[in-house]
């Protein structure tokens, strides 16, 4: 287990931390909001599969201004 001693944490945390509040908050408004740009059942996959970039890409491309 030296690969997990190996790992500067301190870099590493603010990363996970960032991906775990962006893709809660993702979710959520997946679930609130009426309609998106596409069906709701990708972008929940995109969101919930693909890191960090799958939430902001749901915010930018998937939301529906109306």
């Amino acid at each position: 287990m030296e690969l997990f001693s190996d790992i500067n944490w301190a870099l590493i945390a603010p990363i996970v931390i960032i991906q775990v509040i962006l893709l809660i908050v993702a979710v959520v408004d997946l679930i609130k909001i009426e309609k998106t740009n596409g069906p709701k059942w990708v972008w929940a996959i995109v969101i919930l599969l693909v890191n960090i970039v799958g939430p902001i890409l749901y915010f930018v491309i998937g939301r529906r201004n109306h």
